[in-house]
């Protein structure tokens, strides 16, 4: 009994206890807060713009709470995390909790100084404070960073950035970036490490960044930029993988700056691995009543040759266009690549499957800011609600390149809102398309020259093509008014309409002046993607004038002026990858024109060109090019403004007009009733930086001009061949082109005019 008393005993206190600490627990918070300090009052002092009931709206302890310092610290903090404010004070005063803010001015202006190089639009642009925006330190710091970012992507890892403030009345701020943007840092070395086949100066030569060297004031690639290193890493595996090295790795790239801060040390590290050539190739597919034999002749690859990454993927592309041109629309091209280590030797099979069936649900383009929708979509070889292709849209972006009006155009095909359909995003980047030129230069067959031409090929952002021109030389004279409408009546045609006037000194070779006066109407369109059909009609008056006494007397029978009334119509197919600098494909045109549709002449004229354009290897090119024509008068003789004119660009070696039938006894060329003149032609580099842009040719022309019937006294006309070998330099200075060409005739007529060294120079500015 004595034991359980005591327990009786210890559980009534317990009970006691908890009733007690209950008792208190149930007290109101007024007699705690009383017990420590209650906040009466909660006072906000130094406000302008900001009400005081939101700054208390930011506080966690509210009026008639304890004063408890744990919660008057988490106020504050929570005052200064709204960023409105530069400074944030608390203190009681007796019951009261007195809040004193300082709040941030107000940014009135944000302005640039000390950039040059780089405009104040692209800044602004990347800066996110902003006028009537609440300025913060950290706000500043942040943008001063994107400022040099700005800076590095520009190769100026020199820059330095000061932000400067200006008070102003009523709590505003001008906030000024001082900007002192140094010098460009440059590359000063490039090193690869773990290359055995090719040496450092091969690689260089393969990458867009290059080493600083004097000659190199008019380019940027001698500045250091990150972007431009993982464009040179690509540019290596490329390269390499053109080359046969299916293995190859870039390991790294590093770029040391120096303690100046004025240039950089890159270098690369590679793991070339093995060299492989092409094993077997073949084509194999699951297609039914798609016959493989059909389209195996488009594989342009052969067993035995070094690999080749890039012709992998032209295979790819051509055999996706053949089986398109069969009628099968979803297909898919992928090449089943066997390695043999041992043998070094990769066998490739194109597989050609069934495609996902994927349809083209929308086409989205960005960027056109000044250019129409229009002008770009009608370029595209697909539209929406086709069958989606990937060979096509890669024309459908070569064909928008070649317009010439954006620096950049890309295409990126997403998923649509189906599984079978996808959309098409394309960005543009616009460019200059108007432009003003000046120029000054010396040509052989001119002399001395000058023009000024004022065109724009977009004009209004409809793709119109407008353009005056004017030639002033010692030998020739030129005003060309042009207009180009390329989608004409809303079809692929594209027509236009030419005024011109020229006038032309030809008293070297033969004693008089011509001049033409005139307009020509034109219409050209595709039948195929390569195959074009054009349209003229000209009208023109043309007059020999300033025949000299001497002159021989078919020039002299000339002189006066005839009306020509002219249709001519012309087919050409181009497979050319470019047509200012071809390096691979072929080019054939035949041109006939037909006179006498009113005027006063009555002939038919006939010129076939045609070039050829092939690359063996890496910086050679063979270009294989000619011309033939023939002209006959429908009544009385040729006229001598019809004529064929022979040498000088077309058969190096020879004067212009050195070639073909002569008056001997006054030297007058007369010109030939047919011609024609052949070019084998070898480009090659000179082992000079490729930046310099100066290479060489190795060349032989031949040729002959003569009359369909010769009965004439003193003229000699032997239609035999001429030829000529010869060399020449090439270089694309920033001046414009300029060319010189050392030809010799190997085999000539007495009576031929020749022409040892022949120059042709430009400059625009």
């Amino acid at each position: 009994m004595h034991v359980w008393g005591k327990k009786l005993e210890r559980l009534s206190r317990l009970l006691v206890g908890i009733t007690v600490i209950a008792a208190i627990w149930a007290a109101s918070p007024a007699v705690l807060a009383q017990g420590r300090g209650a906040i009466s009052e909660i006072v906000v002092e130094g406000a302008q713009r900001i009400e005081p009931g939101t700054v208390r709206s930011y506080l966690l302890i509210k009026e008639g709470e304890a004063a408890d310092p744990v919660r008057i610290n988490q106020s504050l903090k929570s005052l200064f995390a709204t960023g409105l404010f530069a400074d944030v004070t608390m203190r009681q005063d007796g019951s009261r909790l007195i809040v004193n803010v300082v709040e941030n001015p107000i940014i009135n202006r944000v302005a640039f100084e000390g950039n040059k190089k780089v405009e104040d639009t692209t800044l602004e642009a990347e800066v996110t404070l902003r006028p009537r925006v609440i300025f913060t330190r950290a706000k500043v710091q942040s943008d001063l960073q994107r400022i040099l970012s700005v800076y590095r992507a520009t190769g100026r890892f020199g820059a330095t950035v000061e932000p400067k403030v200006i008070r102003l009345p009523q709590n505003r701020i001008d906030l000024v970036f001082e900007i002192s943007e140094g010098q460009p840092t440059k590359v000063a070395r490039i090193s690869f490490i773990g290359n055995e086949y090719f040496d450092d100066d091969d690689l260089r030569e393969n990458i867009r960044t290059q080493e600083t060297v004097w000659y190199r004031f008019l380019s940027s690639d001698d500045s250091y930029d990150p972007d431009r290193l993982t464009l040179d890493r690509e540019l290596l595996r490329r390269f390499y993988l053109r080359n046969g090295f299916a293995d190859f790795r870039v390991q790294s790239a590093v770029a040391e700056l120096t303690r100046d801060r004025k240039n950089f040390f890159i270098t690369f590290s590679v793991q070339e691995g093995k060299r492989y050539r092409f094993g077997k190739v073949d084509v194999a597919t699951t297609i039914r009543n798609l016959d493989v034999d059909s389209i195996r002749k488009r594989v342009k690859i052969d067993q035995g040759d070094w690999y080749d990454a890039s012709l992998v993927d032209e295979t790819i592309d051509a055999l996706t266009e053949a089986v398109g041109e069969k009628g099968f629309a979803f297909v898919e091209v992928r090449p089943r690549l066997d390695r043999d280590r041992d043998k070094r030797t990769i066998d490739v099979v194109f597989e050609i499957n069934e495609g996902p069936r994927v349809f083209v649900e929308r086409i989205n383009i960005v960027g056109n800011m000044r250019t129409k929708d229009d002008v770009i979509r009608r370029e595209f070889r697909l539209v929406e609600g086709d069958a989606f292709n990937s060979a096509k849209l890669r024309r459908s972006r070569q064909r928008i390149q070649n317009l010439d009006f954006f620096e950049t155009v890309e295409m990126e095909p997403v998923p649509g809102s189906a599984p079978d359909k996808a959309v098409i995003n394309v960005t543009v980047t616009e460019k200059s398309t108007g432009s003003i030129s000046i120029g000054a230069g010396f040509s052989t067959d001119q002399g001395v020259l000058g023009d000024i031409g004022l065109r724009e090929r977009n004009l209004l952002g409809t793709g119109r093509d407008l353009a005056l021109r004017f030639v002033l030389a010692a030998r020739r004279s030129e005003i060309d008014l042009k207009f180009t409408e390329p989608f004409f009546l809303n079809r692929d045609i594209t027509a236009g309409v030419d005024l011109f006037r020229i006038s032309e000194d030809l008293q070297d070779f033969g004693s008089f002046d011509k001049k033409r006066t005139g307009f020509r109407l034109r219409a050209g369109y595709h039948i195929t993607e390569l195959l074009t059909q054009n349209w003229s009609y000209e009208v023109r008056s043309e007059s020999i004038e300033d025949v000299a006494s001497d002159a021989s007397l078919v020039v002299q029978d000339a002189a006066g002026t005839n009306l020509f009334s002219t249709v001519e119509h012309g087919i050409s197919y181009d497979t050319r990858d470019s047509r200012l600098t071809p390096t691979k494909g072929y080019f054939a045109r035949l041109a006939t024109s037909v006179s006498g549709l009113g005027g006063d002449v009555y002939s038919v004229k006939n010129v076939a060109t045609g070039s050829y354009n092939w690359t063996p290897t890496e910086g050679f090119l063979v270009t294989v090019g000619g011309k033939a024509g023939y002209v006959v008068a429908l009544s009385d003789d040729v006229l001598l403004s019809e004529r064929f004119f022979v040498g000088g660009r077309d058969l190096r070696g020879f004067a212009a007009g050195g070639v073909g039938p002569r008056d001997i006894s006054t030297d007058d060329s007369l010109g030939g009733e047919w011609m024609y003149t052949g070019s084998l032609e070898l480009g090659f580099p000179l082992g000079l930086p490729q930046e310099l842009g100066v290479s060489g040719r190795l060349f032989t022309d031949f040729g002959s001009a003569g009359e369909l019937a010769t009965n004439r006294s003193n003229i000699e006309d032997t239609g035999s061949l001429r030829a000529s070998v010869g060399l020449g330099l090439t270089w694309k200075s920033p001046f414009g082109p300029l060319g010189l060409d050392l030809g010799i005739p190997v085999v000539k007529e007495s009576f031929d005019e020749t022409e040892l060294v022949r120059v042709n120079f430009g400059t625009r500015f």
